[in-house]
C-alpha cells in the first residue's frame, strides 16, 4: 500500500509539472495577442491617419513617406512584440537625430497610440505592455 502511495504522489508530481510546462506553453507573446502582423498593420496604418493630422506632432512627419515609414514601424513593432519579423532600420538615436523631438511631442504621440489601440479595443494588459515598451525609448528619441 505504502508503494502504491508513492506511486500516486509521483504520478501527481509529474502531473502537476506538466501542467506548468503546458501553461507556459500556452502563454502567447505580446505578438500573437495583438492579432499578428495583420493587425500591427492596421494599427500603424490608423496611427498615421491620426499622427499626420495631430498638430503637436504631425510637423515632425512632414518628410517622411507612408509607403516607406509604415514597413519599418510594423517590423519594427512585430521584432519587438515577439513576432518573427526583422527590424532593419535605424536604432531610434540615429533615427531620431536632428528631429529635435521634445518631451511633450513624445507623450502627444503616445496619446494618439493610445487613442489608436483603444480604436482597435486592444486589451488594457496588452496597452500596457506596448506602452512600456515604446515608452522605454524615449531617452533615445527626444532632445535630438
Amino acid at each position: 500500500m505504502k508503494s502504491l502511495s508513492l506511486v500516486f504522489l509521483a504520478l501527481l508530481f509529474a502531473a502537476s509539472i506538466t501542467g506548468c510546462a503546458t501553461m507556459k506553453q500556452e502563454e502567447k507573446s505580446l505578438y500573437e495577442r495583438l492579432g499578428g502582423k495583420e493587425a500591427i498593420t492596421a494599427v500603424v496604418g490608423h496611427l498615421w491617419s491620426i499622427a499626420s493630422k495631430d498638430e503637436r506632432v504631425n510637423e515632425y512627419f512632414a518628410n517622411t513617406k507612408p509607403e516607406v515609414f509604415a514597413p519599418a514601424m510594423v517590423d519594427f513593432l512585430c521584432q519587438g512584440s515577439g513576432g518573427p519579423c526583422e527590424y532593419k532600420g535605424q536604432d531610434m538615436h540615429a533615427a531620431h537625430v536632428g528631429m529635435h523631438i521634445t518631451s511633450e511631442a513624445f507623450d502627444a504621440l503616445a496619446e494618439d497610440i493610445v487613442t489608436t489601440l483603444n480604436h482597435f479595443k486592444v486589451p488594457q494588459k496588452e496597452q500596457n505592455e506596448v506602452m512600456t515598451m515604446l515608452g522605454g525609448m524615449k531617452p533615445a528619441v527626444i532632445n535630438h
